[in-house]
């Protein structure tokens, strides 16, 4: 991670350093969405962790004890829909979706979304029924 602006008057005040993170350079890992590259993971004084999932297949139906999670669209095939517990939501590209702690949640059709999760990921925090 390369510091954007390693000598800003902000980052000295706060001891954190602005990051450019290219998720490019990210290795994917399996998920129950498909592929997902997560970022800000390592940072301590960051509250969340980002994601750039590629959903390629329905992914699994499961749901979070603790974290909160949005999905912004950022492309997604004819028909995508989310899941969220018995309701099937159309979904477009540059539509969000908030999922609260407990919604069990799954993404369907081909999509790539970014996710951002409060607080930082937990892969200990996916359950299924």
């Amino acid at each position: 991670m390369t510091p954007l602006v390693p000598d800003s008057v902000e980052a000295r005040r706060s001891g954190q350093q602005p990051q450019v993170i290219d998720f490019a350079l990210i290795a994917p890992q399996a998920c129950p969405c498909g592929q997902t590259r997560r970022a800000f993971a390592a940072v301590e004084s960051v509250p969340l962790t980002v994601h750039q999932v590629e959903i390629a297949v329905d992914a699994q139906l499961h749901y979070h004890k603790s974290l909160t999670e949005i999905y912004y669209i950022l492309e997604c095939s004819p028909g995508a829909q989310m899941q969220l517990d018995d309701q099937l939501v159309p979904l477009r590209p540059g539509m969000s979706v908030l999922i609260p702690p407990g919604v069990r949640h799954r993404a369907i059709g081909r999509m790539r979304v970014l996710n951002i999760v409060t607080p930082k990921f937990d892969p200990a925090d996916e359950w299924f029924d």
